[in-house]
């Protein structure tokens, strides 16, 4: 056999060899996301995906049955912004390292508290123990306009070295909402 068609042969096997690694890894992904889902949350899912394939089947849904749907996920998605005053912009994860016990990943998450610009960059250790999994954040990294605050700035590194994601979220919800009323009392006195 010629030398060029076995390195022909030899790169076309590397390739293939790659894309199954890509795609094992994507599958671990998911398979591993969807532990996190509980048995009501698969059941609503799977009854809802036969629904769609039922629709499908019988025809697609028509578009003002795709409208109201439309229109009742956008209701959703702005009463949670209104009651908590988060509107995430970006959110990207990236799995660094995969074992049968242990998952990290690198999760980069930008968004606004009330007008307050924020941007998270953590690491999540996922372990599981004996059917239980335990999650741990680690390398906090927060990114805010402390515009001159002192107390944020404080905020904002205590929060880093505690590395407690909930505290975060509760406690800028308050200062946000707090840093509202405060810069619509000012304007009111310019």
């Amino acid at each position: 056999m010629d030398e060029s068609v076995c390195q022909a042969y030899e790169d076309e096997i590397q390739a293939l060899e790659e894309e199954i690694e890509l795609l094992t890894e994507k599958y671990e992904d998911l398979r591993q996301e969807s532990m996190f889902f509980s048995d009501e949350e698969i059941l609503k899912s799977i009854k809802l995906l036969e629904r769609e394939t039922q629709g499908q089947t019988k025809g697609q849904e028509s578009p003002s049955d795709l409208k109201a749907q439309l229109e009742s996920l956008e209701a959703d998605l702005s009463f949670l912004t209104a009651f908590t005053g988060f509107q995430f912009t970006s959110h990207s994860k990236k799995t660094v390292e995969r074992t049968k016990t242990r998952t990290v990943q690198k999760h980069r998450l930008s968004g606004k508290c009330h007008s307050l610009p924020f941007q998270l960059e953590f690491q999540l250790l996922e372990m599981q123990n004996d059917g239980e999994v335990s999650t741990v954040v680690s390398d906090l990294s927060i990114v805010m306009e402390s515009r001159e605050d002192p107390d944020l700035s404080k905020f904002v590194s205590s929060t880093e070295e505690s590395g407690s994601l909930l505290i975060f979220f509760r406690s800028l919800s308050t200062y946000a909402e707090w840093y509202e009323h405060r810069r619509r009392t000012f304007l009111h006195f310019k």
